[in-house]
């Protein structure tokens, strides 16, 4: 799916990256480029770089990188379309009809007819639950002290006893057996055909973070089982990449979510003014989910039931939540089991003092765990002060883990010194004390020919971006051709081409490459760097040495061709002879 090159430039042009990301990550000028902390994976430390020059980003941790047309992309899992109709909307551009190739056009159409499918059903539940065949549905929901607003906000519908009408009237609106069925609403088997996935049970539509429905859940009337329901996954909805009530909580301005394990208590928790709230969509908490909340907020208040089901929860997202780098904290509902029945007894005003009371996860882990041994024993309390110091090990960060230790020694009464001598036995018998790892004599790992061959030319893409005034005094010795990498070779054509114009635009580079992998490796060719160089004189010879290595790098592997390749020698004689030419002349960077 294309828009006219043009307009995607434009689109590009109109939105400054930084402007775009820093609505996204908190950005410090340092040099030449924005720092941060990257929204794709778990650090402590800035390593992702915008830059407002290249009109690119690009982490030095993970890798990630790209224009800011594939930042949304990656960011707001979104496909390019629309990305690009994001920023267009964010610039005011009006965007003509896309262009589409015709995979591409398939692609799309049959996306766009699961969500139709998908939205077709949504408003047929929605009919059902206020025609007399949903009264029970209805009734279910007002007991449970749902306002009208509150079930038209979240879609809220039902789904008949009889077992095909759904079926029925979706293929009346023109939608096949087969993409009911991918879509998730319908199933088949040998003894009743087709017919509907869910039947007498309220319905929760389940939305994207574009309020686009993507799936279902539905909870049974009576005893049926299983009491919920959920749509399996299907290319328009994937469980760990979406949560439920996201698409009103992300832009709750709270800076903080409340995770919790059900539908009704997102909604009930939304009714009272707690709009951070979200819930994992019939599966257990993901880490997937867990990156899709880091980039909206840095806390979650965990609002699991309080008995031991919940709790083994809470205990698993606490690690989950620790590994993504969010903070973590634990609300208690007691003597309710959950936030539903806390609200509906107690009210907004008790729940937020709850909130502002929630305990930290690593002292609610500790709390547990303190349940598990009994602690009138001097032997039960040693076993416990050792798991305890187990546990501490588990910080990296030194102050960190010191700051815990001085906490858990004044809760549970343990002297300070002993509980760190125990934390230094602990991580020396586990392995996690490691004595310093010294550099061996200079001793690196190999790197291979190719790949000192690709750091030159990725090198010298980046000089020639970052100083294009570079690029007259050495087209004479460089061409496309001496890129051997097939992506640098394209990346290269068309920078010569771009230089020869008189600029370069390495962000539109990244859109000549539509999967995320060679997006990548397109940042990283513009974000190369050469290390400090203390003076001009340094610089040329540094610059001088990259030149030399492609032309080298590429004369050998033609050289490896030749008898193979026709084209091979006259590369062989060139290089050659450009080499000959290099070795002898200075390349000035004034």
């Amino acid at each position: 799916m294309l828009y006219p090159q043009e307009v995607i430039e434009e689109v590009r042009a109109r939105n400054d990256i930084v402007d775009v990301v820093s609505g996204y990550v908190r950005l410090q000028k340092k040099g030449a480029n924005h720092f941060g902390l990257c929204p794709f994976h778990n650090e402590k430390s800035p390593s992702f770089s915008v830059s407002q020059g290249k009109q690119m980003y690009y982490c030095f941790g993970c890798g990630a990188g790209g224009n800011v047309i594939t930042f949304l992309q990656q960011y707001e899992n979104a496909s390019f379309q629309e990305a690009v109709k994001m920023l267009a909307d964010r610039a005011g551009i009006k965007l003509p009809e896309a262009e589409y190739s015709e995979a591409a056009r398939a692609k799309e159409n049959h996306r766009a007819r699961l969500l139709a499918v998908n939205k077709e059903a949504a408003k047929y539940f929605y009919y059902q639950l206020r025609a007399p065949q949903g009264k029970q549905g209805l009734t279910y929901l007002k007991n449970r002290q749902l306002s009208e607003e509150t079930i038209h906000k979240f879609g809220l519908g039902f789904a008949n006893k009889t077992s095909d009408d759904l079926s029925r009237y979706l293929k009346e609106k023109g939608f096949s057996d087969a993409l009911l069925q991918e879509a998730g609403v319908s199933t088949f088997d040998e003894r009743y055909g087709v017919h509907d996935k869910f039947w007498n049970r309220v319905i929760f539509p389940i939305q994207d973070i574009n309020h686009r429905v993507i799936g279902f859940g539905g909870r049974v009337m009576g005893d049926g089982t299983p009491k919920y329901l959920n749509s399996p996954e299907t290319p328009v909805f994937d469980k760990s990449r979406n949560l439920y009530g996201l698409n009103f909580a992300r832009s709750s301005r709270k800076n903080q979510f409340i995770l919790c394990e059900g539908y009704m208590d997102v909604i009930s928790m939304h009714q009272a003014g707690f709009t951070q709230a979200v819930a994992s969509l019939g599966t257990a908490f993901t880490t997937g989910q867990a990156s899709l909340l880091k980039r909206y907020a840095e806390e979650v208040l965990l609002a699991y039931d309080s008995d031991g089901a919940g709790i083994k929860a809470a205990l698993r997202a606490i690690g989950i939540l620790r590994e993504s780098g969010l903070t973590g904290k634990v609300i208690s509902f007691a003597p309710y089991k959950d936030p539903d029945e806390f609200i509906k007894a107690e009210g907004a005003e008790a729940f937020e003092k709850r909130l502002s009371e929630a305990e930290n996860s690593f002292l609610f882990e500790i709390r547990i765990l303190s349940g598990e041994f009994d602690l009138s024993d001097p032997a039960g309390k040693t076993k416990f002060h050792r798991e305890i110091a187990k546990k501490l090990c588990g910080f990296s960060e030194e102050a960190e883990r010191a700051n815990y230790m001085e906490a858990i020694a004044e809760k549970y009464h343990i002297g300070h010194e002993n509980l760190r001598k125990l934390v230094n036995s602990a991580a020396a018998q586990t392995g996690l004390a490691r004595p310093i790892e010294r550099p061996k004599s200079g001793i690196q790992s190999k790197k291979t020919p190719e790949d000192n061959a690709k750091k030159a030319q990725r090198l010298l893409i980046t000089w020639l971006t970052d100083r294009p005034e570079i690029y007259p005094k050495i087209k004479k010795f460089i061409t496309a051709e001496d890129f051997t990498d097939e992506l640098y070779k394209k990346v290269a054509e068309q920078l010569f081409v771009q230089l020869e114009e008189g600029g370069a635009d390495p962000a539109g580079m990244v859109d000549l490459f539509e999967e995320e992998e060679q997006q990548r490796e397109v940042a990283q060719l513009f974000h190369t760097g050469i290390g400090r160089l203390e003076n001009k004189s340094e610089a040329e010879r540094a610059l001088h040495d990259i030149v030399c290595n492609v032309k080298r790098n590429s004369y050998e592997y033609y050289s490896q061709r030749l008898g193979t390749d026709i084209s091979a020698l006259n590369q062989v004689i060139e290089g050659k002879k450009a080499l000959e030419e290099l070795n002898k002349m200075h390349i000035s960077l004034d």
